[in-house]
């Protein structure tokens, strides 16, 4: 290593392999800040389940098979964060990350500090949850959005997640339909997609998983009925098909109905050449310049006319627009200052062997 380089024991949650193949953008963002951070320098141990194709320096797993299957029920988190604790008892780093739910709690009686990425809500029990931890983990929010809505935690700095631009496909040209892209879950609002779409005159595809009883029980209430000729489901796709699809549409749709603390596949459809028209909720307007990579809609009523506006927005500037904000050389350069804050705030730590 070289001189100034840290270990850091990535811990990322049981559910997917690194990268994912499909549904997971914690794990995509995961695998890309490995990678970047080892590229800057740094001894990376990896933490999690089944098999990675990261850069990592080292890997240990909990499980050696992903538990996607078990997603939403509780044992697999909390086996996950009694192994993770159980290995780093006996290695030496400088600085444990933490991308999981449970991880977190055993980070009180670890003296090695332990910074913790808040991919969800802080609002609720989550809140609570991260209030009762206190002083004994540093947050880093995924947006100032996210942090204005609990302000009160230990927050320590904001990170915008990113993804590697050059990985993704750039299409001037675009093809005749708009992309739903996510979870088919009430507040990711697939439904306010096919009413906008309709109403615009354009063909929509949908594609996301749903196969968590609460997403099938959605879908079958407020997506499948209004389905059609104009409004088609394609089921969970992979993340090749996904990015062919980005490249492809006029415009993604991201209706969403709640204080969404980031939403990837924003900056994924952007790095493609391909605009956004959303609502204004949680972090969009962070992330989608409105008039120039997209439509920060304040209302329903104006998704239908926001579509044929954005058709008119230069892709280029999408993608550049990412690039500038959102690559992962930003991000990995955000949380390396994270990691030597939070460690001056340690003096008495030993250094990693």
């Amino acid at each position: 290593m070289t001189a100034g380089s840290l270990h850091i024991a990535m811990v990322v949650p049981p559910w997917f392999e690194l990268p994912p193949v499909a549904y997971g953008g914690i794990e995509s963002m995961c695998a890309d800040l490995v990678d970047a951070l080892v590229a800057r320098g740094h001894r990376v141990t990896l933490v999690g389940a089944g098999e990675h194709h990261t850069k990592a320096t080292a890997f240990i797993r909990t499980y050696d098979e992903p538990q996607g299957a078990r997603l939403g029920t509780p044992e697999p988190e909390v086996v996950h964060a009694a192994g993770v604790a159980y290995y780093l008892e006996e290695l030496a780093v400088d600085v444990v990350h933490d991308h999981s739910l449970a991880g977190p709690l055993l980070a009180r009686g670890r003296r090695t500090p332990t910074v913790v990425t808040v991919h969800g809500p802080v609002a609720g029990e989550r809140g609570r949850y991260y209030r009762y931890l206190d002083k004994s983990v540093h947050l880093v929010g995924v947006s100032d959005a996210q942090r204005r809505a609990a302000p009160d935690l230990n927050w320590v700095a904001t990170v915008h997640n990113a993804v590697r631009v050059a990985d993704f496909p750039f299409r001037r040209d675009k093809e005749d339909f708009l992309l739903f892209l996510g979870r088919m879950a009430p507040e990711k609002g697939a439904h306010l997609a096919i009413e906008a779409a309709r109403a615009a005159g354009r063909r929509l595809l949908l594609a996301g998983k749903c196969t968590e009883p609460m997403e099938r029980a959605y879908f079958a209430e407020a997506v499948q009925p209004r389905l059609g000729p104009d409004a088609e489901y394609i089921g969970e796709i992979d993340t090749e098909r996904k990015k062919e699809l980005l490249a492809a549409a006029r415009c993604l749709l991201f209706p969403i109905c709640w204080e969404e603390p980031f939403g990837m596949v924003m900056i994924e459809a952007m790095a493609c050449g391909t605009p956004v028209v959303a609502l204004r909720r949680g972090a969009v307007p962070e992330v989608v310049a409105d008039r120039v990579t997209g439509r920060v809609c304040e209302r329903l009523e104006e998704l239908p006319q926001a579509v044929a506006e954005v058709e008119r927005l230069d892709p280029e500037a999408c993608r550049a627009h990412v690039a500038s904000r959102f690559d992962v050389d930003a991000m990995a350069a955000g949380y390396e200052a994270v990691y030597r804050r939070v460690l001056a705030r340690v003096p008495t730590l030993e250094p990693a062997a």
